[in-house]
């Protein structure tokens, strides 16, 4: 089971956004939860292509940052991680406006059992579909 949402990483949200899973999923207490975030369209197929968080990023003046993500049981946290010193201001909007996640909810008992590769987003969204 999985949905979708674009955030927004904004100072007016500490660059972090909380998602309600939708009711529509059934969740029980040993689900996995994933989330991926859209990287980059293929250029020679146009599929879009999907990393799983977190993800580090290099910024033109060399520092770095993650996508990252926590969850508890109904909600998942997607964040900007980054050093203590890093400034945040010097984020572009490229990489804090309209970034679309794709959070994915799994049994944990199908990982348990398979050699699933949570990494690879196909093989992952072939088991959920």
């Amino acid at each position: 089971q999985s949905f979708e949402r674009t955030i927004d990483f904004i100072p007016e949200n500490n660059y972090e956004e909380y998602i309600v899973i939708p009711s529509s999923i059934d969740l029980y207490d040993t689900d996995m939860t994933l989330a991926y975030v859209l990287w980059e369209q293929d250029p020679v197929t146009g599929n879009d292509v999907w990393r799983l968080i977190p993800q580090t990023i290099f910024t033109d003046s060399g520092e770095l940052f993650q996508y990252n993500y926590d969850y508890s049981f109904d909600e998942v946290r997607l964040f900007i991680d980054a050093p203590a010193s890093f400034d945040f201001n010097s984020l572009s909007s490229a990489a804090t406006l309209n970034q679309t996640f794709r959070i994915v909810v799994i049994p944990v008992d199908l990982i348990n059992s398979t050699n699933l590769d949570i990494t690879n987003y196909d093989d992952v969204m072939e088991y959920v579909e």
